[in-house]
């Protein structure tokens, strides 16, 4: 099944899907503004980014994005609360040093929050994992252990969980599978937390 937006990422052909036009839109990690472009140019929505590496930040920035350069959990204390619309945080919650941290600045100046990451208890993670007794490399977690960007391991059913502790609310959410080079996937309904790669999240207050 496609996205339904030619040429993009179908996990961030779900997440389009969910903003509405002319919004105002921060994308946390936002790499070469691929997600960001789209909305842009289809949803006129206003849109933020900041990315720490300079070469994406210069790739942003040539497509005619409003992109900064600087670390997310500082550059994100510098806006008023209630400031955008959405704040997006895709396939990077792995790699945050304090996402409670995190997701309660974004669910501060944002009205809605959408957060997507890799399951890392996927059937074949578990598999990997049990008869091998290696740390798994997949195709969506392509690192090994010792240079992998990863610094935590969650699976759809812990966030789930984390987004309770919090006092949040999940609006809506996708477990999904990748595949044709990411181009198209389909929507995983039987025990997502064990045969979805990914997981896709909307949160509120």
């Amino acid at each position: 099944m496609k996205s339904g937006v030619e040429n993009t990422r179908y996990d961030l052909g779900i997440i389009a899907s969910w903003i509405k036009p002319e919004s105002r839109v921060l994308g946390l990690g936002c790499g070469e503004g691929e997600l960001l472009y789209f909305l842009k140019m289809q949803k006129q929505v206003k849109e933020t980014g900041i990315e720490i590496k300079e070469d994406r930040v210069r790739t942003c920035i040539e497509k005619g994005l409003s992109v900064l350069q600087g670390d997310i959990n500082e550059e994100i204390l510098d806006y008023p609360s209630g400031y955008f619309d959405y704040v997006i945080l895709s396939q990077t919650l792995q790699q945050v040093f304090e996402p409670e941290s995190l997701i309660c600045s974004m669910m501060k100046i944002g009205k809605k929050a959408i957060v997507s990451f890799p399951n890392f208890c996927h059937w074949r993670i578990r598999m990997q994992l049990l008869f091998s007794g290696n740390v798994p490399v997949t195709k969506e977690l392509p690192y090994e252990w010792y240079n992998t960007p990863n610094i935590r391991v969650l699976s759809i059913k812990d966030f789930r969980r984390f987004i309770e502790k919090l006092n949040f609310r999940i609006f809506k959410e996708a477990a999904i599978v990748l595949r044709d080079m990411n181009q198209n996937g389909d929507i995983v309904t039987f025990y997502p937390n064990l045969f979805a790669t990914y997981g896709i999240f909307m949160i509120g207050k």
